[in-house]
């Protein structure tokens, strides 16, 4: 599907979140991968549509329509 390569990470949690955090990479470290995917891929769309609407062209707001 898509090519891949390990990176490390290093983060600050408050700690009964880090200790989840370290108890689910013992048990499931494909979980957790999975979880910091979902918030990267969700983040990058996010950023990807925010920048989509800031090129966007003015006549596309109702504000630049006539009779608005």
């Amino acid at each position: 599907m898509w090519e891949t390569r390990s990176v490390q990470l290093s983060v600050r949690l408050p700690r009964d979140i880090a200790t989840q955090a370290e108890e689910v990479q013992l048990s499931d470290p494909e979980f957790l991968s999975r979880v910091v995917l979902y918030g990267l891929t969700r983040r990058s769309i996010y950023r990807h549509l925010r920048e989509s609407d800031r090129d966007a062209p003015a006549e596309a707001s109702p504000e630049a329509l006539p009779g608005a």
